[in-house]
């Protein structure tokens, strides 16, 4: 959905087909859930604008790359703009594309925690000042840890 609410289309213009329409979890991964999608959305994020360096900081082939910028550029989470030398276009992150700022962050902490042999060198997340990004962990309104054990899915509507 797009951030007003109304379905996003898809970038040959249809109505998009949802895996499951009513679940939040997976039509974010119909937006977002390849590989290649949070890469991009991932670079950007890490400052990366043009077409060239998504695909240098990627590997991603040109014809997947510019099937994922046009489709998440088609969903809102990322737009074309004319870079300010303005002989090329640059692709920016919009605020839906910000808000998975969260989603890249836990991704990333559960990967330093289970993707990586122990003493297995690799890269972390730093705040502006250098020091490494704390573990994000979901709390309840009182303040309580939330997990899989401690919530639950209710329908709405």
């Amino acid at each position: 959905m797009a951030r007003n609410g109304t379905r996003a289309p898809n970038p040959d213009g249809a109505a998009p087909h949802w895996t499951d329409p009513d679940c939040p979890v997976a039509r974010t991964l119909d937006l977002v859930g390849d590989r290649w999608s949070l890469l991009v959305v991932r670079d950007a994020m890490d400052g990366a604008r043009s077409f060239t360096e998504f695909q240098r900081r990627t590997g991603i082939a040109r014809n997947i790359l510019t099937d994922r910028l046009r489709k998440l550029t088609a969903h809102g989470l990322v737009a074309q703009r004319t870079a300010p030398s303005g002989r090329r276009q640059e692709y920016v992150l919009t605020d839906a594309g910000r808000d998975l700022f969260p989603v890249v962050l836990t991704l990333r902490q559960w990967g330093e925690r289970h993707a990586f042999a122990p003493g297995e060198p690799h890269s972390t997340l730093v705040d502006g000042r250098g020091a490494p990004v704390p573990e994000v962990t979901p709390s309840g309104a009182d303040g309580t840890r939330l997990d899989a054990d401690t919530t639950h899915v209710r329908k709405l509507g």
